[in-house]
């Protein structure tokens, strides 16, 4: 039965109707012009006052960082003097015993805050350390020993470490009346300095005087000149770099580039050795400010623009309306009596051919255990089309027939999807000559869960899901493998019935194989080896028969795959699906 045909508007009232005058089209061309300005003016003033903010707020925090870095240089700088004259200490390079050194350094470790202490005889041999793992070690040649023997006062090094970074010591000469006795040393660790800036700004580095980078939150910066540690984190190519620059809002020009972003770069001079701290601070705080903002403004012009077009357009959406109104219901209802009839049919084959599944499977259970299987397993297609047809009443009743016939069309998915679950249980008894094809365990997912949705909304259940950035395809047949996924959501439901706040999260992982995991956080599951036997369940009596887990079982190991079950660590069971993935149109093993 075809619906009738809509009537048209006659062509010269319908052009007449959509004609907009010319002093409306100046109107709109001058506010759109007006608009286009306040949105420019607007980014460049608050672009300019959050940078001069944020620049200020980036000085401050350089200058306090610089300030507690030279007052922990400064406050181990006397450390080795005091230790110098020690009298103990010296007592012990005397007599050559420093059975008791040791012990000694051990005592002023924890109130100095100093990394470790080493005591050095005259030859640069460690005879007293915090860390006993350096006892017995020659520092003959190193430039905190050779420069503290010759030098009357404290000598601070920096020296290269061979895995990367840099130490720094503090060393001072212990002499008597008879000349050099040993050398001092004190290891400060101002590596804590880059754990505290690296969770402040996004990249904080100290040179030295000659400009090597002495300490960075960058790992790979520590050794290198500023020039060569910006050329690591630059974009791949200078076209990389203006596309980047162009797409910026911020007018004003870039003082860096970091892993091709435009940063901000601040300078401090650090009070010691003529060393100097850099920090480089990222616009996207002022992005997203300016941006909120600009949202606010063209949200609002936006608006003023669509009420303008409502007023010129009132009299012909109105017209419109209706006569999309007649002829959508006549559709409607065409569609209805078609798709009624079709559902009739489709239902009294799909009758049949559960009539013929059961007939086969008496292998497994009696006639009646059957009947309550094909009832367990269709009934949520069934509670999921009872809520659809009371939504498409009542969209019917609202006038609203557009959406209504949506609802129809979820109904239609269904009854195909009880043709299909009759066709699984079938399966059960006998393997199904179904043609395989790539299926993307994505897409087969959300219409799972699209199938569950009347369910989650009347539990509220809290669902996770974390799903890869490319999509999983295998080789099944989509119909089977969607109940599969059904009966694992279903079973994760009944199992947090009891819990306040339920949860059920979904991973959907890639690699040799293609692995589905539904956690729920119920009670668990406590026996293992009957899970996956026909006719073996835990609910109440009319909950179900206990073929769920065993038909599904089947589904997987026919499409090469398997099916896990364990408990999780803390709380809940776990299910997992794993099946041969399929890379490039060809199905990996196992």
């Amino acid at each position: 039965m075809n619906a009738p045909q809509t009537p048209k508007t006659p062509p010269e009232k319908e052009t007449g109707s959509r004609t907009i005058p010319w002093g409306a089209r100046l109107a709109l061309l001058l506010f759109m012009g007006v608009a286009a300005v306040t949105v420019w003016v607007t980014n460049q003033q608050l672009t300019h006052r959050f940078t001069d903010s944020t620049r200020n707020r980036g000085e401050l925090r350089l200058a306090l960082y610089s300030g507690n870095l030279v007052s922990e240089l400064r406050r181990h700088a006397i450390v080795p003097q005091l230790l110098a004259r020690d009298q103990t200490l010296i007592a012990a390079l005397q007599s050559q015993d420093f059975s008791l050194s040791t012990q000694r350094l051990l005592s002023f470790i924890d109130e100095i805050g100093a990394n470790s202490i080493m005591l050095m005889a005259s030859d640069g041999r460690t005879v007293a350390a915090t860390n006993r793992n350096r006892l017995g070690e020659n520092h003959r040649n190193e430039a905190y020993f050779v420069d503290a023997a010759r030098a009357r006062s404290t000598v601070f090094s920096v020296i290269k470490r061979e895995v990367g970074g840099y130490r720094f010591t503090y060393s001072r000469r212990m002499v008597d009346t008879s000349g050099l006795l040993g050398v001092i040393v004190i290891e400060v660790d101002l590596r804590k300095f880059e754990r505290a800036w690296a969770g402040v700004s996004d990249a904080v580095m100290v040179t030295d005087s000659r400009g090597n980078i002495v300490l960075a939150t960058e790992a790979r910066w520590r050794g290198l000149k500023e020039e060569e540690a910006l050329v690591l984190q630059t974009p791949e190519s200078a076209i990389q770099r203006a596309i980047r620059a162009t797409a910026d809002w911020s007018t004003l020009p870039p003082d860096a580039y970091l892993q091709g972003e435009a940063v901000m770069r601040l300078e401090n001079r650090v009070p010691f050795q003529g060393w100097r701290m850099t920090s480089f601070t990222t616009f996207a705080s002022i992005r997203e400010k300016v941006n909120a903002v600009l949202a606010l403004e063209i949200m609002g012009f936006a608006i003023l623009l669509a009420l303008a077009f409502y007023a010129l357009s009132r009299k012909t959406a109105i017209r419109m309306a209706l006569f999309q109104r007649e002829s959508a219901e006549l559709r409607v209802l065409n569609a209805r009596l078609q798709r009624e009839i079709a559902e009739r049919e489709r239902m009294q084959k799909t009758l049949a051919v559960a009539e013929q599944s059961l007939a086969q499977s008496s292998k497994l259970a009696a006639l009646g255990e059957m009947s309550a299987a094909v009832s367990h397993e269709l009934n949520q297609p069934l509670a999921a089309m009872k809520t659809y047809l009371a939504g498409a009443r009542l969209l019917l009743n609202r006038n609203r027939p557009d959406e209504a016939l949506a609802s129809f069309g979820r109904i239609d998915d269904l009854i195909e999807r009880m043709g299909a679950i009759t066709r699984q249980l079938k399966s059960y008894a006998r393997k199904g000559g179904d043609a395989f094809s790539p299926v993307n365990l994505g897409d087969a997912l959300a219409s799972s869960l699209s199938m569950m949705e009347p369910q989650l909304r009347q539990r509220h259940v809290k669902i996770t899901r974390i799903l890869p950035e490319d999509p999983v395809f295998v080789m099944a047949d989509r119909m089977r493998l969607e109940q599969v996924m059904v009966n694992l959501l279903r079973n994760a439901l009944d199992a947090t019935k009891s819990v306040e706040e339920p949860e059920v999260e979904i991973l959907l992982a890639a690699g040799e194989t293609a692995t589905l995991t539904v956690r729920d956080n119920g009670v668990g599951i406590e026996d293992f080896g009957s899970l996956f036997d026909p006719f073996y369940t835990t609910k109440q009596a009319g909950d179900g028969v206990g073929l769920g887990l065993a038909i599904s079982s089947g589904i997987v190991n026919d499409l090469g795959g398997r099916l896990a079950a364990r408990n999780g660590q803390k709380n809940g069971a776990v299910f997992e699906m794993q099946l041969p993935i399929l890379v490039d149109g060809i199905e990996a093993a196992e």
